[in-house]
This record gives structure tokens, sequence and C-alpha cells, in this order.
């Protein structure tokens, strides 16, 4: 029984230099694979780095639009470098926030749609950030289409989702259904088909229920998390992992030679 984390910030600060560890641990609890996106051009080569020194990681490179607001066109430059010379399994984590108030939407959107066309220029599959922006992302990937990819964190309607599946992507689901209370979220989950589902942390973020309050969501927890998936679907956890791997390598090809 293996995992795949299609979601993990490793080389985030809250881990300080403690990666080997958490890759160790990662791998005893039978997560297999990781993928470490990038966020920004100043995490390019950390990310290149991390996935050098340990096998189990696999690099996505993109430009969040949480970061934005301090790059530079010539960054986009550098991603293509990057798209060009490192074999990627990903475009990511690119996309749109519209959830944090001041950002720039016409600066996020300039940049999803430049690294939108690096992806399909290079055939690679993208990892979306979307919260809040569903629509407007719906919107983009239409006007450019991509090799699929990865709705991050996904908190949309059905309809919504039904609409990022008919375009070739997989939903991710991590530490946010695992609480009671998110009763819109675990409904998706248990409904959706299970071909269209991903596993992710999101490590160090979204921290899921049995954390203790400020504790940092690792990969080593995926697992605990997709007992909540078998549990609302039904069916055993075993089934869970070989499906939503299989899912992952599918919207991923590039895992498949890790």
């Amino acid at each position: 029984m293996q995992f795949i984390d299609t979601h993990c910030h490793l080389d985030a600060a809250e881990f300080g230099n403690t990666q080997g560890s958490l890759v160790q641990e990662a791998l005893v609890a039978n997560v297999s694979t990781l993928v470490i996106p990038a966020v920004e051009r100043a995490n390019f080569a950390t990310v290149k780095n991390l996935c050098t020194l340990y096998p189990a990681c696999a690099p996505a490179y993109g430009i969040h639009p949480m970061y934005v607001d301090h790059a530079q066109p010539q960054d986009l430059d550098v991603l293509r470098d990057y798209l060009q010379q490192h074999q990627p399994v990903a475009v990511g984590e690119i996309g749109l926030d519209f959830f944090v108030e001041n950002f720039d939407r016409e600066k996020q959107e300039m940049f999803f749609s430049a690294q939108l066309k690096l992806a399909a220029e290079f055939e690679l599959p993208v990892l979306l950030h979307i919260r809040k922006a569903q629509d407007t992302i719906l919107k983009h990937l239409r006007r450019t289409p991509v090799r699929g990819g990865i709705a991050h964190a996904f908190n949309g309607s059905a309809q919504q989702a039904a609409e990022f599946i008919k375009l070739g992507f997989k939903l991710g689901f991590g530490g946010a259904m695992t609480y009671p209370r998110a009763t819109k979220l675990r409904e998706l989950a248990a409904t959706l088909p299970l071909d269209s589902i991903v596993l992710e942390t999101d490590a160090p973020d979204i921290p899921p229920e049995f954390l203790q309050r400020g504790e940092p969501n690792r990969p080593a927890y995926l697992p605990r998390i997709a007992e909540t998936l078998a549990g609302l679907r039904n069916i055993p956890i075993e089934e869970i992992a070989h499906i939503t791997s299989a899912n992952a390598q599918q919207v991923l090809p590039g895992l498949k030679q890790i």
C-alpha cells in the first residue's frame, strides 16, 4: 500500500533543515512520492536541489499567485529555462487567489495566462491554486488548453468540479476534509467519481483535524488523511491508496519515472 502526496512544500521555513527526516518519516508511513511545487523564482533552485537529493521527491516549477506582487516579467524566462532543463512533473504552483484583498488581480491573471502558455508549449500538466477563483480559472483554461493537472485544495461546487474534470483535471483533497464541520467538502469527497480524486497534504499548511493547534502538517500524515476519505466512501484504505496513486500517475505522467 503506497500513497502519493501530490502537493507538499517541503522547502517551507517551518521545516527548518529537517527535510531528510521528513522524507524518511513519509517513506516509513508508505508515502512513496512527494510532489514539491515551487512558488517563486527565488525557490526554484531549492526545489530542484531537494528533488535531486531525495529521489522520492518530484519537482514542479511555477509562480504562485500570492507571490506575483514582487515577480518580474524576466522571472518567466527563468521559469522557461527550468521547465526546459530540469524535468518537472508539472508547472506549479500557479493560479489565482481572490480570497486575499488588495492583491493585484490583473497582475495575477497576466502571470497565470503566461504560465498556462508555457505549460501548453512544454506539454506539461499544471498544479492550480484556485482559492475563490474557480470560475475565472476555468475561463483561462478554456482559452489556453493544457494537459490537465490538479485543482489543488479543491473547495468549489459539484458543478465546478465537473467542469475541471471535463478539462482533464483531478481534484486535490487533504486535511480540510478531516473536519466534521466541512460538510460540503466531505459531501464532494464522498460523491465525486473516485477516479477524479488525488490526495495531498499541502504541508506544512492545511493541518488535519487530528493535529494540535499550531502544529505543522507533514507528508507522513497523508495515510491518516486518507482514512477519512476511505470512511466517507465506505471502502478499504488499501483501495483508496491504489486508486488515488494511479490517478496521480495518470494526471502527472512524469511520476511514473520515479
